[in-house]
């Protein structure tokens, strides 16, 4: 069985409470048992991580790439800034989904840049908690 990290950053621990006209009123722990129910149904291993800490997701990475077949990572705002979790991110072999909740191009300006896009293998975005299944339909597919 094929094995897909899930990586939640920072302020998503708060999702379903933190601006819910946003990103919905869905929590992280849903998004995780639906992301683990789904994998089931897909023959995929879904393993979940969040923190607010960059540093941890790079530990969290590194210690688990190996084992991984694709990473989907909702970044939060490290997408904007976190060029050390960029380098990490182009370090591993597997593919990379960025997925974002909401349509980060109809938002502030400063969000409407990624520097971890371009060393993803694809990006989602705007389509709620939805884009996380189509993530984990590519990897289905793969």
């Amino acid at each position: 069985m094929k094995t897909i990290l899930l990586i939640h950053g920072p302020n998503l621990n708060r999702l379903g409470d933190r601006e819910p006209e946003i990103y919905g009123r869905t929590t992280l722990p849903e998004i995780e048992t639906m992301m683990t129910a789904r994998g089931r149904e897909c023959r995929l291993a879904v393993r979940t991580f969040q923190s607010n800490h960059e540093g941890a997701i790079i530990d969290f990475i590194q210690g688990e790439q190996a084992a991984a077949s694709g990473i989907i990572i909702n970044p939060g705002a490290l997408a904007h800034y976190a060029y050390a979790l960029r380098d990490c991110l182009t370090a591993v072999a597997c593919p990379v989904i960025e997925v974002h909740i909401s349509n980060v191009h109809k938002r502030e300006a400063w969000r409407r840049t990624s520097i971890l896009a371009e060393v993803c293998t694809g990006v989602i975005g705007g389509l709620g908690v939805d884009g996380y299944l189509l993530a984990l339909e590519y990897f289905r597919e793969k």
